[in-house]
């Protein structure tokens, strides 16, 4: 008997539920598109509407007059200055107030953001803020403020509408002003200062980088202070051992042509043809200053030494090594040529013919030339 009470009550439980579900009315399904593309005009006529609503609620407080299905789809406008784009302007915000303008009057959560507050109109799921941050205000107080957004939002929409002015006469001015003699020269960036423009940002973003991580670490700072030191510190070293190398003493011109009025400035066969025209007519003193020249401009050709026209007979000697073979027979003709030239005494055709064969022998036995940065042995 108490099984089938229980069985009664609990049939009886099941069809009171069943009658509330279906006397509790069906919440419509939502609507597949809640924005639809409106012009300037349209978007400016659904603020004044909207204005209009809110005016009427926040007189009646009723559920016909709070009605949020009064406020219709979301707006999508043109967005100004571009070619095409569109921004979607929602109501979601305005949905919710006039829903809860229907109940008495309350503390809530400012619902309304302030006019200019774009970032509330194009989020309506998202929050901009802790809800238990924001200042409490009522449901009146919140139906003002949704009415100066929406007049903010048509004032934009009004100033968005407005063409822009063409600017004739300022044009006009500025080409005038442009058109004189200070603007003359005036010309576009070229490609090299706009590359170097960019180098110098990338340097400038290579270094805020660098600055970033050296103030976070103290190390990385110094490593790079003391490499940069460093760096420094080898190519001023670097550079001190090119200069060296460059003002080395060396024996060898850096140019291959002689200087002008050296010995080998002429063809040591023009000095030697001169020597032997001189010998076929008996001037045997003139005849061995042509051979020692010829042997001089020889040696002088082959890099023994740098061509000098100030050099003096003893100075060429002095070039030449002690162990080089030549050194005994340019000393020989060098003594011969001293003391016939510039001591004065008479030459006979023995004396010319010991010179020759002293300055044939030098000139078979110059060798090959001396490479440049080479020594003569």
């Amino acid at each position: 008997m108490q099984r089938s009470l229980v069985c009664l009550a609990v049939f009886a439980a099941l069809l009171a539920a069943g009658q509330a579900r279906a006397d509790t009315p069906v919440a419509a399904a939502p609507s597949t598109t809640r924005w639809h593309d409106s012009s300037m005009a349209e978007y400016r006529d659904h603020l004044v509407a909207l204005t209009t609503i809110v005016q009427d609620c926040e007189k009646a407080r009723d559920a016909k007059t709070c009605d949020s299905a009064q406020v219709g789809q979301d707006d999508r406008v043109p967005f100004a200055g571009t070619n095409g784009e569109r921004r979607l302007v929602r109501y979601g915000w305005l949905r919710v107030l006039l829903s809860k303008a229907q109940e008495k009057d309350k503390l809530q959560n400012q619902a309304a953001a302030k006019p200019g507050d774009k970032s509330a109109s194009n989020d309506e799921d998202a929050p901009s803020a802790d809800p238990n941050q924001l200042p409490k205000l009522t449901t009146t107080e919140l139906l003002t403020e949704a009415e100066k957004r929406l007049a903010y939002d048509t004032a934009q929409a009004d100033s968005a509408a407005t063409p822009t002015p063409a600017h004739t006469h300022e044009r006009a001015v500025m080409k005038q002003v442009l058109a004189g003699r200070d603007f003359r020269n005036l010309q576009d960036t070229s490609l090299r200062d706009t590359l170097m423009e960019k180098l110098a940002s990338w340097l400038n973003r290579i270094i805020a980088s660098i600055s970033r991580v050296t103030s976070n670490s103290i190390w990385i700072g110094r490593v790079v202070f003391w490499g940069f030191i460093l760096a420094v510190c080898v190519a001023l070293v670097w550079g001190l051992l090119q200069l060296e190398r460059r003002w080395r003493i060396r024996l060898i011109p850096d140019s291959n042509a002689p200087a002008p009025g050296a010995a080998s400035a002429r063809d040591w066969q023009l000095w030697l043809e001169d020597a032997r025209q001189a010998a076929a007519a008996g001037l045997w003193r003139e005849a061995i200053h042509y051979v020692y020249w010829a042997s001089i401009s020889r040696l002088e050709s082959r890099r023994l030494w740098p061509a000098d026209r100030a050099r003096t007979p003893r100075e060429y000697l002095a070039l030449v090594a002690q162990e080089d073979p030549r050194q005994p027979g340019l000393a020989a003709l060098t003594a011969s040529f001293e003391r016939f030239w510039y001591g004065g005494r008479s030459a006979a055709q023995s004396d010319y013919m010991k010179a020759e064969n002293l300055a044939a022998a030098l000139i078979a036995n110059s060798g090959p030339p001396v490479p440049e940065g080479g020594t003569a042995q």
